[in-house]
């Protein structure tokens, strides 16, 4: 069962939302930064390096985004319950212009304010304004409760200081 954007919003999953963002089987996620790679990743058996971003700069809050891969962050605070599991999508419009976003699953137990990769296909980039509604979350309820929580590398990342477990 997926949860309606007002439950999700009521059970307080995801904060810093306003009315618009409720949909009727999810809530939406808004920009909040774009980064570019500023080194090479590495995913090995037994160790993870994540290249470090450099953020750019977004003139008046828009940012213009060449062909290309770029890490993004969302505004909103996300709380997985632990009976669901988060699941994000790319709004249709973000596709429609030439992006994909691209996001992990959000195991239960998870907190923290998200990152996606956001690829831009269209030739002629695109151009995407901060505080934009780029993604779509839904909730899903698991069938049966998990025997432990998230507790991995990106518990809490980017997460404000008011925001507690």
């Amino acid at each position: 069962m997926f949860l309606s954007g007002r439950r999700i919003v009521v059970d307080g999953v995801v904060g810093v939302l306003d009315s618009s963002s409720e949909q009727p089987a999810g809530v939406d996620l808004t920009l909040d930064y774009v980064e570019e790679f500023g080194e090479p990743g590495f995913l090995g058996r037994a160790e993870r390096r994540v290249p470090r971003g450099v953020r750019l700069e977004c003139p008046s809050g828009l940012c213009r985004l060449e062909p290309g891969a770029y890490r993004v962050r969302f505004r909103e605070e996300v709380r997985i319950p632990s009976w669901a599991v988060g699941l994000c999508f790319p709004r249709s419009s973000l596709l429609r212009m030439g992006a994909q976003l691209s996001c992990a699953v959000w195991d239960p137990g998870y907190r923290g304010r998200g990152a996606a990769l956001l690829v831009v296909y269209n030739v002629h980039g695109v151009e995407v304004e901060l505080g934009a509604r780029i993604a779509q979350l839904v909730i899903a309820r698991l069938e049966e409760l998990p025997a432990s929580l998230y507790r991995g590398a990106y518990l809490g990342e980017g997460a404000r200081e008011s925001f507690s477990p």
